[in-house]
């Protein structure tokens, strides 16, 4: 009997929010697919998705910075952010979660109406400071639901009500919003290109909108999950107003990234580009996805929830749609499977699996997650081998078949 082993994996997950980041997640399920064949090759790819890692991710890319800075966190607390800065200053990554994501929001605190994203706006300020003038934001994981007001407000503008008075941080305040007095803003955003690295499915407002979609995971209640979606439509016409943007800021891909950072962001002139094709394209030659995933006999991807929203956009969208094109079999798994999980097999992955067993609290969950995921990857693994075998008595029998029936040795290019 033969066995067709694997000899190369290719593991290429996102990251579990409020987790692991990308990388750690990689590590731990390649822990686990070396646990059951010790003797595969396993290569890691953690994939870049603008939320949480991402300047880890690509801080590993030779002829990089990365800088700690002290900036207004969601609750208007300080909170300590990285940046990436490439060494010829011609380009910033900011990631956006660093200074406004959900993780640094206390649960009993989450509250979308009032968190900010000033930071985010300290972040780009601080990139200018430096003579940058291309700087790409991470969008994801974030905690906030303002528009990408506070962000601008770091950057000189402010939000007036119709009395002329400045409106305070966070979403709902933007309900009352009548104009934004630019004329405090920083002239080097003139001369800036700035680019959004994000999932170009989220818009800003209506039944897809931030609010309605994000509001409730950022602990947002029914009722201002409304109020919220109001503000946002009135955000959405003070901004087309003041900037005149060639986009519709309520509808247009992206605008809705990050809570309704990306709005702000195409205000001021940015671009929403698909956040894989702009991150990868940032990675090293010789860490090529593509050529990675076709060189390999098994990928495994992983998310923190596999569910209705991981076609539209999601890591493990991406790598099945990749690995597809060249027939690669996909092998998913997820901390958690809700509704529509199933509809990923129509996406290209073969199986998945949750990494728990037995029901547990969440803060279980998150806590014991590296070992979780490293046991369900060996799992998986050893039904992988079972595979293995099965299909490997199943040619021992249909070659003890063949020549039992013609007499004679099989072929060598025999093909059961």
């Amino acid at each position: 009997m033969t066995l067709y082993l694997p000899e190369r994996i290719l593991v290429c997950p996102s990251g579990f929010k409020e987790s692991m980041s990308a990388v750690d997640v990689a590590d731990a399920i390649a822990a686990g697919v070396l646990r059951t064949l010790p003797g595969v090759r396993v290569d890691t790819f953690p994939v870049p998705d603008g939320g949480e890692g991402t300047v880890e991710i690509l801080s590993r890319s030779p002829g990089t910075t990365v800088h700690t800075a002290t900036v207004t966190g969601p609750t208007g607390e300080p909170v300590t952010a990285r940046w990436l800065e490439y060494d010829d200053r011609s380009t910033a990554v900011i990631e956006m979660a660093q200074a406004a994501g959900l993780r640094l929001i206390p649960t009993g605190q989450r509250d979308p109406g009032s968190t900010t994203s000033r930071g985010v706006g300290e972040l780009i300020g601080l990139a200018l400071d430096r003579g940058i003038r291309e700087i790409i934001v991470g969008c994801g994981d974030s905690g906030t639901c303002d528009g990408g007001a506070g962000a601008l407000s770091a950057l000189g503008a402010r939000v007036l009500d119709d009395d002329g008075r400045e409106l305070p941080d966070g979403g709902l305040a933007l309900s009352r919003a009548a104009e934004i007095d630019v004329s405090g803003l920083r002239p080097e955003l003139a001369d800036c290109t700035l680019t959004l690295a994000c999932n170009l499915h989220n818009v800003l407002t209506g039944d897809n909108g931030v609010a309605a979609v994000f509001g409730p995971q950022k602990g947002a209640t029914r009722k201002q999950v409304k109020q919220l979606g109001k503000a946002m439509r009135r955000w959405a016409d003070v901004l087309q107003w003041t900037f005149g943007p060639t986009v519709d800021l309520h509808r247009a891909p992206g605008t809705g990234a990050s809570g309704g950072l990306g709005a702000a962001v195409m205000a001021l002139g940015g671009r929403a580009g698909n956040r894989f094709e702009v991150l990868l394209g940032r990675m090293p030659a010789q860490e090529d996805l593509d050529s990675l995933i076709s060189a390999a006999d098994l990928v495994v991807t992983a998310e923190g929830a596999i569910d209705f929203q991981t076609p539209k956009g999601k890591v493990p969208a991406e790598i099945a749609r990749r690995a597809r094109a060249t027939g690669v079999p996909v092998f998913a798994l997820a901390g958690s499977l809700g509704d529509g999980a199933p509809d990923v097999h129509d996406m290209g992955i073969g199986a998945l699996q949750s990494i728990m067993t037995v029901p547990m609290a969440m803060e279980d969950a998150l806590r014991n997650g590296r070992d979780l995921l490293t046991e369900a990857a060996a799992r998986a693994t050893r039904m992988l081998l079972l595979g293995c075998v099965v299909s490997g008595r199943r040619e021992a029998e249909v070659r003890s078949s063949y020549t039992s029936a013609v007499g004679a040795a099989v072929p060598a290019d025999f093909s059961s």
